[in-house]
């Protein structure tokens, strides 16, 4: 009798959510990626929807489409299964750094081992000052902010706010905006960022 993972069907861990996230990152349509793949629209949608299981030449070609390793694409390797759902305790949380104008402020992430994801969790401590009286931060997508610890002042646009420990705001992020710490204490500010 033949045993072994060879002969073992691909765990393809919550593959449909995967494909649509993939796809909607790289802001590419159905018929885009059909051209990219030589998959029809139809077919890439089911796949998407979870209506059908794809088969390993398929698993290949979207592998290549979107510029991952396979096992990263169905989930079956250690770190993959760990991105499905992603814990991080707060004494694994993987300091970012940020180079150039705005290196004052410090991030920690909160996702850092999902790699396939529709938005980026972090916690920020922003500076006392502002690096520089025009540094903004505007990008694609939208934000969401809310105060852990502390107060901050955020300037949005042309507006300008005092949030307390609780309050947030959300915003489309591609006004400038950036955010400072006027309490006496440091400020920690959880941010949501959606691309």
């Amino acid at each position: 009798m033949l045993t072994g993972r060879i002969f073992d069907p691909l765990p393809m861990i919550d593959l449909p959510h995967r494909l649509r996230t993939l796809r909607r990152q790289q802001s590419l349509s159905l018929e885009q990626l059909a051209q990219r793949t030589g998959l029809t629209k139809s077919y890439l949608s089911k796949l998407e929807r979870g209506l059908s299981e794809p088969s390993i030449s398929t698993v290949l070609r979207l592998a290549e489409a979107y510029g991952v390793g396979v096992s990263q694409l169905v989930g079956t390797d250690d770190t993959a299964q760990d991105e499905v759902v992603s814990v991080v305790r707060v004494a694994d949380r993987e300091a970012l750094q940020r180079g150039g104008l705005g290196s004052e402020y410090h991030y920690e992430s909160l996702a850092g081992r999902r790699k396939v994801k529709a938005m980026e969790p972090f916690v920020v401590h922003p500076p006392r000052d502002f690096p520089d009286a025009t540094a903004v931060f505007p990008h694609p997508g939208e934000e969401f902010l809310l105060v852990l610890k502390g107060a901050i002042e955020v300037h949005v646009g042309e507006r300008q706010f005092r949030l307390e420990t609780g309050d947030s705001v959300y915003f489309d992020s591609e006004l400038p905006h950036r955010m400072r710490t006027v309490s006496r204490a440091m400020a920690e500010v959880l941010v949501v960022a959606a691309h």
